[in-house]
């Protein structure tokens, strides 16, 4: 099952809805992650202010895996110029 994540709301319900799919506990998935309860609370609660790393270690660890697509390219979204620089996407 895929599941789009746009925002951090998008974010925290899947990585929750990951861990009760597997009927863990917070408890039970940090001791797979070697970090404690309040870590995965706080991963959980704000996954946009989580490095990218312990994201993917958490998903891992609850069977799934991320999947990165590149966006879809619509005439409004035109591709930034060699001389400008984007401006970072942010959760």
């Amino acid at each position: 099952m895929n599941f789009p994540v746009n925002t951090p709301a998008q974010a925290r319900a899947v990585l929750r809805a990951l861990r009760q799919a597997r009927k863990s506990t917070q408890t039970q998935v940090g001791q797979l992650l070697g970090v404690n309860q309040k870590r995965i609370a706080r991963i959980e609660a704000a996954p946009g202010r989580t490095s990218f790393d312990q994201i993917v270690q958490l998903v891992s660890a609850l069977g799934g895996r991320i999947v990165i697509e590149a966006p879809i390219q619509s005439d409004t979204n035109k591709p930034t110029p060699k001389n400008q620089k984007a401006a970072p996407d942010r959760w």
